[in-house]
């Protein structure tokens, strides 16, 4: 990190729902911020700068954007927002954002492809992952002692290009740490900045018990939403949906439970409070014909599983179903 000047030069690689909410408050907030974009955002963006609508809050910045990075050049920090699927092209181009002292923040839903990094095997209770970064493309792109972890709770939607709808304007944290679960001053630094720009970083000891905590969501009620069409709230709404949900809940549950992580269990009435009004990124991604996060959110978190030898019957049979959906919509 750059301790000369107090505004970090900032990318956001990947300037959709997520990372234009980001981006937008960063800098706001006074931050040096550019984004790497791609499609219909780049033009809005370049010509209109972003615009993040969060409950009476209208946050409107300006941001320098490219779809190549060497346009924008070395920073202090990159934040990959990118999906899962689209790590290969971050992996790709990243070389021109990174100065000797860079560090990145992957926050990504799902597992992520460091989540074997940093701790031994029996310490994080990781089967092998290997097949989540393919030949190490990213192992050797940006390397461990780059890598930093990171879990978003922050729900988002893209109205139009360069137009960010914040779905959750109550809860919208980045939640950072070392992959050795270290304390370290870039960690400060980072948590420092993003909580002045509004956006809420506690302190993490342990960023892979941050991380299940959402997962245990992510591969029940995204998935479950995925499957019927409905948004989270439909689901604890409907009296069949949430007790199939309770039950898949149960079991991801048992499967943290088995690393470590004990979050209790989860009642009808604790689902419908905590239930957002918000289609899961991984639905937003099937109904516009995007790549689905099927590897992070279903296939690694069941390889779990059964690396602990966790029976989990209704998520093997959702997860079956969500393979053969992301597959047909493929072969589209």
């Amino acid at each position: 990190m750059n301790e000369k000047d107090p505004d970090l030069r900032i990318c956001i690689f990947g300037a959709g729902a997520v990372g234009g909410h980001f981006a937008a408050r960063l800098a706001a907030a006074g931050q040096d911020v550019s984004v790497v974009a791609r499609g219909s955002q780049l033009p809005a963006i370049r010509e209109n700068g972003l615009t993040l609508i969060s409950g009476e809050q209208v946050i409107q910045a300006s941001v320098a954007a490219s779809d190549n990075p060497a346009d924008l050049g070395p920073q202090d920090l990159v934040i990959s927002t990118v999906k899962a699927t689209a790590l290969p092209v971050l992996a790709d181009g990243i070389a021109p954002l990174l100065a000797d002292h860079t560090p990145v923040i992957f926050a990504q839903n799902g597992i992520p492809w460091w989540y074997g990094m940093g701790l031994s095997g029996s310490e994080c209770g990781a089967p092998d992952l290997g097949w989540l970064d393919p030949d190490a493309t990213l192992a050797g792109a940006i390397g461990p002692a780059r890598t930093i972890g990171g879990v978003i709770f922050s729900s988002n939607q893209l109205v139009e290009p360069g137009v960010v709808h914040n779905d959750s304007p109550a809860r919208n944290a980045l939640v950072v740490g070392e992959i050795d679960d270290r304390a370290s001053e870039r960690i400060t630094e980072i948590r420092a900045a993003l909580t002045a720009s509004g956006i809420d970083s506690p302190s993490a000891p342990d960023i892979r018990a941050v991380l299940w905590s959402k997962l245990i969501n992510n591969m029940t009620a995204s998935v479950l939403c995925l499957l019927t069409g409905r948004k989270v709230s439909d689901l604890a709404a409907d009296d069949q949906l949430a007790e199939t949900l309770l039950v898949l809940m149960a079991e991801a549950r048992a499967v943290a439970a088995s690393l470590g992580y004990d979050f209790g269990p989860v009642d009808r009435e604790g689902l419908r409070r905590a239930a957002p009004d918000h289609k899961p990124s991984i639905l937003q991604d099937y109904e516009a014909g995007r790549a689905m996060e099927i590897d992070a959110l279903v296939r690694a978190p069941l390889a779990f599983a059964r690396h602990a030898g966790v029976a989990t019957p209704a998520l093997d049979a959702v997860a079956a179903q969500a393979i053969a959906l992301a597959d047909r919509a493929r072969a589209r």
